[in-house]
């Protein structure tokens, strides 16, 4: 059995920004208000003619430039998105073409916000049992498509984006770069993050997810350290969903990483769901605020009430 890692990662937002002015003139909100409450300063919105495969393909095509690949050497592409509005062709197979690959396997997982983790644990999986070789994992969102633009309690948390990763097989014997995942959920609470209706629209319990979220998933994120054999205080960065910057800073103190960057994109960016883990860490990455082979702790949590985490090396 062959263990995988990260090789390159790359992403993409669109050019429009919507700065918190911007909304207060749109809905019954300020600046502070915003700023006070999720953290969020500015978020890039895509436009009616830029569809989740397109913001997709960029971020792709970007991460395997960075790993110096051809589009054909990726046997496996796997989009986690919740805002795709085709069935099909799905997300996954459309980006495919759009980078002109030859015959990979096209898969698209609807995990919301913890979509990425999840696919980069079903990437990992398929690599360490021989299924593929390399793969393209992708979290892309268009969030401003399925956003009430006049509920002052949504719309001033979301933007849109995707990240990539290129994934690729360790060797035999190794024990790969990319750790175990745990995930979960807790399926009576679903209810509490929805995209729902038609045309389907964007609604949260906040303060149930907020609870949540602080009491229940930092114990969840030791356990991730634990069987990946780091201790919190040996990560070198933390990147947990960019949900909201008030759940992000008290999250990432219990866990207890104490000596790392903590990942706080959504300041720039908002809410962009499965998009928000791997673009904050290709931008951590191209900072150069993490090193190659630092142990860094990735954590979806958000739709479903579901949760998945595992300890990456950087690339």
């Amino acid at each position: 059995m062959t263990g995988s890692r990260i090789v390159a990662l790359g992403h993409y937002q669109p050019a429009k920004v919507l700065t918190n002015d911007d909304l207060a003139a749109m809905v019954d909100t300020s600046d502070e208000w915003i700023r006070s409450r999720v953290g969020i300063e500015t978020r890039h919105v895509a436009g009616p003619d830029e569809p989740v495969d397109e913001l997709a393909g960029h971020a792709g095509a970007k991460a395997l430039a960075s790993a110096g690949l051809a589009p054909d050497d990726i046997d496996l592409v796997l989009v986690a998105t919740s805002t795709a509005i085709d069935r099909s062709p799905n997300t996954a197979a459309r980006v495919a073409a759009r980078l002109g690959m030859g015959s990979p396997a096209v898969m698209d997982l609807n995990v919301v916000c913890a979509g990425f983790t999840h696919a980069l644990a079903t990437a990992d999986h398929a690599v360490r049992a021989g299924a593929a070789a390399r793969a393209l994992v992708i979290g892309a969102d268009k969030m401003a498509e399925v956003t009430d633009w006049t509920d002052r309690t949504t719309c001033v948390l979301v933007g849109d984006g995707a990240g990539a990763a290129v994934i690729e097989a360790t060797g035999p014997g190794s024990d790969g770069e990319i750790g175990p995942v745990l995930w979960g959920s807790v399926p009576e609470m679903g209810h509490a993050v929805r995209i729902e209706g038609t045309p389907p629209r964007f609604a949260q319990e906040g303060q149930s997810v907020y609870r949540w979220a602080t009491t229940q998933l930092p114990p969840i994120a030791r356990k991730v350290c634990e069987r990946a054999g780091v201790t919190p205080e040996e990560l070198a960065a933390v990147v947990l969903h960019q949900a909201n910057l008030r759940i992000i800073e008290p999250v990432a103190q219990k866990i207890g990483a104490v000596n790392a960057v903590i990942a706080r994109d959504v300041v720039h960016s908002g809410n962009t769901s499965a998009a928000s883990i791997p673009m904050a860490l290709s931008k951590l990455v191209e900072r150069g605020e993490i090193e190659s082979g630092d142990p860094v702790l990735l954590f979806g949590f958000g739709g479903n009430l579901s949760y998945a985490g595992q300890v990456v090396r950087c690339p």
